[in-house]
């Protein structure tokens, strides 16, 4: 007689607290399995990297560490779902399978209706919980911002853990030697990963950080310290969205300044809400948002796309910015924007030859943030301002005294402040005082800032009158606005 279990599928939810599934699993009364798969055909996809997968295997291991004393823990898979879970039907009686939703890409979607049909063929209910107010099958936004709200202040899920609801299990699925030595190399430089981290960064903002919030957000180097720096462990699920925002909330009511917590409220909202897009359409990924911009021409150079990738533009906020994410993984929105901004508009690259670049580099990638705000910035929506971030004048406004570049473009550190902005307007006389050259020491810029950037914003601005686009609009914004009544 096989053993009756229940089964626990954990995506971006790697927390302990405010977890549906979790709590599902506990309420049933029978033994259940936590499991976590590393999917090799994820694993190889894009948009993945060794950072990824090393901040999920140390949320994981401090789980484990708190599960331990309750003689659970999460098991780590490495196979891919089909294959997994066929295994533990032959081995259990497996009577439901508890997980949060995801608001993945086609090829998740596609594994998923594979389960579906495995799940219903053995009688066993997939159960799938709601992840962060995000919606599922919605076919426009009517009433959505009032059940997002709704779910906000809905009562945070508390788990108190029994200590006989372990499963024990032999699997052929063991990491591979070389992929666990990886994943227990995360480097230092990289924010900590895990729930007791996510908690501690969110307390430390509410009582301190968040008063200087709204002034620094769009600094490049302030705002590392400005800024709540949730966005990983919100993406891998360390802390919840509504977790964040009952604490906020909660801290709000006793304080006097109360506009950088409003503004970092609304942003949770926007977390959601390009979520949500996503969920309702993730050919994002692969397709212009506006189909009427599959028409538009762009021309490949390599010599370019290497160039933004590595930080050696000749433009030293944008190699900044791009050295920073290479090092630390984090970058502010303004910033994140610019890098695309360069890459569509004065590069005049297509989007997708850039993305998942950026997607490998972001510790906090999120796809639903990321592909839809990708193409916001590209300029590729055909209904949202085209925002062409000028690089120059971002560099004098946000890192005003150029210590931003001069900590991630060392080799202008010795040059005076103008020039660190704008190296290529020093003299010979000026590189050779200065101990720089341009060409060896530090790039020209690939690129003429000034007429790059009116060719680039004029081809899409023209490529806005087209009739394909003006008809797709009309369809992005009956899916994505809300009605009037």
């Amino acid at each position: 007689m096989k053993k009756q279990i229940n089964i626990v599928w954990l995506k971006r939810d790697l927390r302990l607290q405010d977890h549906a599934p979790l709590h599902e699993a506990e309420a049933k009364g029978i033994p259940y399995l936590i499991l976590f798969l590393y999917e090799p055909e994820f694993i190889v996809a894009e948009d993945c990297s060794e950072r990824h997968l090393q901040f999920q295997h140390a949320s994981i291991a401090q789980m484990n560490a708190n599960l331990k004393t309750l003689n659970q823990q999460v098991h780590c898979l490495y196979a891919n779902a089909l294959d997994a879970f066929k295994f533990f039907i032959e081995e259990f009686q497996v009577q439901h399978v508890f997980s949060h939703r995801e608001s993945g890409n086609m090829k998740s979607f596609q594994r998923d209706l594979s389960l579906q049909e495995l799940f219903k063929s053995h009688g066993i209910l997939w159960k799938e919980f709601q992840r962060d107010g995000i919606l599922r099958g919605i076919k426009n936004r009517d009433s959505w911002d009032e059940k997002w709200h709704a779910y906000m202040h809905s009562p945070i899920t508390q788990i108190t853990y029994s200590s006989d609801k372990n499963v024990v299990v032999h699997h052929p699925f063991q990491l591979p030697v070389t992929f666990e030595e990886m994943l227990h190399n995360y480097p230092s430089n990289f924010q900590p990963a895990g729930e007791t981290y996510a908690l501690r960064y969110l307390q430390d903002f509410l009582q301190q950080r968040a008063f200087d919030y709204s002034r620094y957000i769009s600094k490049p180097l302030l705002s590392r310290k400005s800024c709540s720096r949730l966005s990983p462990y919100l993406a891998w699920g360390n802390i919840s969205v509504r977790q964040a925002y009952q604490h906020t909330v909660a801290a709000m009511q006793h304080s006097k300044r109360k506009n950088s917590y409003l503004g970092f409220l609304s942003r949770l909202k926007w977390h959601c809400h390009f979520i949500q897009k996503f969920e309702s359409d993730c050919s994002y990924e692969t397709q212009c948002i506006n189909r009427g911009f599959e028409e538009f021409v762009w021309h490949k150079n390599e010599k370019y796309l290497q160039a933004w990738k590595q930080g050696n533009t000749g433009v030293p906020i944008v190699d900044a910015c791009m050295r920073c994410l290479h090092q630390t993984g984090w970058l502010n929105f303004r910033m994140r924007a610019m890098l695309v901004s360069f890459l569509c508009h004065y590069l005049q690259q297509d989007w997708r030859w850039g993305m998942y670049h950026l997607a490998q580099l972001f510790l906090d990638f999120e796809p639903g943030i990321h592909y839809t705000q990708f193409q916001m910035q590209a300029g590729t929506t055909g209904v949202n301002l085209i925002r062409v971030y000028n690089p120059i004048k971002n560099s004098l406004e946000h890192d005003a005294e150029a210590k931003f570049i001069s900590m991630y473009v060392p080799e202008l550190a010795a040059l005076p402040v103008e020039f660190k902005h704008e190296p290529f307007r020093m003299t010979e006389l000026e590189m050779q005082v200065y101990g720089v050259e341009l060409g060896k020491d530090y790039p020209w810029p690939i690129v003429d800032l000034s007429t790059a950037a009116k060719e680039g914003r004029d081809r899409l601005w023209q490529h806005r009158k087209n009739a394909a686009v003006k008809e797709d609009g009309k369809r992005i914004l009956e899916m994505h606005t809300r009605r009037k009544r």
